[in-house]
């Protein structure tokens, strides 16, 4: 089996609603996401002879995913009372909602998803919430 793997950065803040520690609060991250692809062979001929993909494609798509989610403030749907919510949209910030809590769990997950979705053979979908703690997912 043959591997990529290629990573990108993004800056958000978020915070675990129903948590009873710091992470209750407001906070921020850069978040690191490592996307690792597989395939069992090469491409025998063409521009990409002798390669399992395109690493500036893959490097594109997966930007393109974690740009999505940069300078944003990621919340889980429903965590925050709607008079607060309407407040944060009427100052015009930058709101995602996830039907889940935003973990590194359940962003590694969200990740491997969406790179699966375009056609790539994902292997595992790391989000490294700090330089020291990261999650992984993969099926």
């Amino acid at each position: 089996m043959y591997y990529l793997k290629t990573e990108q950065s993004f800056d958000s803040a978020h915070f675990l609603a129903g948590y009873n520690g710091k992470c209750r609060n407001i906070h921020g991250h850069e978040w690191r996401v490592v996307i690792e692809i597989c395939r069992p062979d090469l491409d025998a001929e063409g521009q990409t002879r002798d390669m399992m993909f395109d690493f500036g494609q893959l490097k594109k798509d997966v930007k393109r995913e974690v740009d999505a989610m940069d300078h944003a403030l990621i919340i889980e749907k429903g965590s925050l009372m709607p008079a607060t919510l309407a407040a944060l949209q009427e100052e015009k910030f930058r709101i995602i909602e996830l039907p889940y809590r935003p973990t590194a769990e359940r962003l590694a997950h969200y990740f491997y998803e969406k790179l699966a979705s375009c056609g790539y053979q994902v292997h595992r979908a790391t989000v490294y919430e700090t330089p020291n703690n990261c999650a992984s997912y993969e099926e």
